[in-house]
């Protein structure tokens, strides 16, 4: 038995996540996307993971030998960031937004919650997608204290502080 793909979005569209926007530098080449498929993996050796579908762009690049990526964790307030990662196709997705680059060279955003820039640790071909393992080379925390953006039932959300839940 077999679900459809529909049916399987449907029910993952209830799985809040963070965002990220990923940023990969393969040789003189640098792109970046709107990422919510991403984990921790591992602290010792320090490694984390995001899956990019094969059709993307992206998935050439980080084939590429030698290829660094970072993942840039968004704040809340990043919404219009993150939609220029995922929707514009013509313009310098770089053009907006604060950049350097950290130790691999693959572009960090300096404003972001927190990024973690990493070099290809191992890759996974799963389906239609990839897992990268990327083992963290560097990483900084720019704004401890701000809320994380998140995605959950296809808008972005805030957290709410409050009342624990009942139970």
């Amino acid at each position: 038995m077999s679900v459809t793909s529909e049916a399987y979005r449907d029910a993952l569209r209830h799985f809040p996540s963070g965002v990220t926007i990923v940023t990969i530098k393969a040789g003189e080449h640098q792109h970046g996307l709107t990422v919510s498929a991403f984990a921790s993996v591992s602290p010792d050796p320090p490694l984390i993971c995001v899956m990019i579908d094969h059709r993307h762009s992206a998935y050439d690049l980080l084939e590429t030998e030698g290829a660094v990526f970072a993942v840039n964790i968004l704040a809340e307030g990043q919404e219009e960031l993150s939609n220029r990662f995922a929707w514009v196709k013509t313009e310098d997705r770089f053009a907006e937004g604060s950049w350097t680059t950290a130790a691999t060279g693959a572009p960090v955003l300096e404003d972001a919650l927190a990024w973690l820039d990493c070099t290809i640790y191992t890759r996974h071909r799963a389906g239609t997608h990839t897992i990268y393992v990327g083992e963290v080379q560097a990483a900084q925390s720019p704004h401890p204290d701000d809320q994380p953006l998140v995605y959950w039932n296809r808008g972005y959300r805030r957290l709410v502080e409050g009342a624990p839940p009942d139970g």
